[in-house]
Parts: C-alpha cells; sequence; structure tokens
C-alpha cells in the first residue's frame, strides 16, 4: 500500500542509523515492526510481573507444549 506522510529528517536519520537501514522505506518498515515488538514485550512482561501465569499451572498445556 502506497502511503504519502510528512516525515521528520532528522528523526529519520537518527532512526536509519539506529536500525542499520539504507532506504527510506526500509527504515520506516524497520522502525513500525520494532515499536510493535517493543510493545508485545512490554505486554508480555507486564503479564509476567503481575503473577499471571495460570498457564503455567495447567498441567495438560505445560505437557502439551513438550510433546
Amino acid at each position: 500500500m502506497r502511503t504519502v506522510v510528512d516525515i521528520d529528517e532528522n528523526s529519520l536519520r537518527e532512526a536509519r542509523a539506529a536500525l542499520g537501514t539504507t532506504s527510506k522505506v526500509e527504515t520506516v518498515n524497520r522502525a513500525l515492526a520494532e515499536v510493535a515488538a517493543l510493545a508485545a514485550r512490554r505486554r508480555d512482561l507486564k503479564r509476567l510481573l503481575s503473577g499471571d501465569l495460570s498457564d503455567l499451572r495447567d498441567q495438560e498445556l505445560y505437557h502439551a507444549a513438550w510433546r
């Protein structure tokens, strides 16, 4: 899908350097993927810290994971 957006050049340059990308498209796509992955890690960490590990107490599910 093609989308036209106004991107801050300094932010793009910094993101490109941090991600090691070479094109604008690659940089934007990698940055979006990194943000989505970070959000997932934060969600998982929050779940771990809350003690909501009820899945680990389910012996049937636990053993099925190792089959």
